[in-house]
């Protein structure tokens, strides 16, 4: 791994606040965790994205891609390697195509929020992406894992994607290809990044899709703690039941490891509500699903994405 190497190329081949060393994950991350990033750089552009993956490449560094990181739990040592973002400055929505069965068409970069998509589609009256509003992700990020709330998923109006792989090379998929399933998509076994995403939506009404959002919106407010640091839902909706049922059956509201506890207000929301680190949450984690398991036999299965390493044992 050619780390100084790899950082003088990407200087060289675009403006040098794009690429910066030992950046703390804790500010790129809902949960406000997480240990630095060895090389982290900032996309602007396709183009950028493909020289970068080519550039870490050549020099045998490893990759991480990451969007809003609201599903990321970066743990206290941080991450090895290259992290690329693809945030606000990759983050265009064309205006809608009319297709020829009466719906539109709308493409958004990867680094767009869900919110920014979803105000795009309602300032043009089309209804289809109210379930996503105020999901705290990016188009690219919602993609990845099939994103979804309220009885909608992103397979419910994904058109296609761009993808491109660790070479840099571009790739085109239609959603059929994805095998989109609950929190799943092949992009997951394909090692490659998500770079567009377009989706079909259908003509509505303008003031009844903006009282969807805000109705969906309020109900997160009342039932979510979203003033807090967390990755939403922590884990998975096991078959048949509901993580945060479960966790709340088993008295774990209010169980605490360190600066990490189960939310009192959501017992499906695990939250850094006191300046925890990556550790305390982990240990959370785990307190939780053995807690679980013991009392019900349902093994809770994480949604969070998990990412670095542990931080170093100092010596005494």
């Amino acid at each position: 791994m050619r780390l100084e190497a790899l950082y003088q190329t990407l200087k060289a081949a675009m403006p040098s606040q794009q690429v910066q060393k030992s950046v703390p994950m804790s500010r790129y991350t809902t949960l406000r965790l997480g240990g630095p990033a060895d090389l982290f750089c900032w996309i602007t552009s396709v183009e950028q994205l493909s020289s970068a993956l080519k550039a870490a490449r050549e020099h045998e560094v490893p990759v991480t891609l990451i969007g809003n990181g609201s599903n990321l739990l970066v743990r206290d040592g941080g991450i090895r390697g290259l992290v690329i973002h693809l945030g606000e400055n990759f983050a265009q929505v064309t205006d809608p195509t009319p297709m020829p069965d009466g719906t539109f068409s709308l493409t958004a970069q990867a680094g767009a929020t869900l919110q920014k998509l979803c105000n795009t589609a309602a300032d043009h009256a089309l209804t289809g992406l109210e379930f996503a509003f105020g999901i705290p992700g990016t188009v690219g990020g919602a993609v990845y894992m099939n994103a979804g709330a309220y009885g909608g998923e992103m397979k419910d109006v994904l058109h296609s994607i761009t993808a491109m792989d660790m070479e840099g090379n571009t790739h085109v998929y239609a959603a059929s290809e994805l095998e989109l399933s609950y929190r799943h998509s092949a992009l997951m076994q394909l090692d490659q990044v998500v770079t567009s995403a377009t989706v079909l939506l259908r003509p509505g009404d303008g003031d009844t899709i903006r009282t969807a959002m805000r109705e969906f919106s309020q109900r997160r407010r009342q039932k979510q703690p979203i003033h807090l640091p967390s990755c939403g839902s922590t884990f998975k909706r096991p078959e048949g039941y509901f993580a945060g049922t479960l966790i709340q059956d088993c008295g774990l509201k209010g169980c605490r490891m360190g600066g990490a506890s189960v939310s009192e207000l959501h017992a499906g929301f695990l939250v850094n509500d006191l300046e925890g680190t990556a550790t305390d949450y982990l240990a959370l984690m785990a307190y939780v699903q053995k807690t679980v398991f013991d009392q019900t036999g349902v093994r809770l299965e994480p949604e969070v994405r998990i990412l670095g390493e542990d931080a170093p044992i100092n010596a005494v």
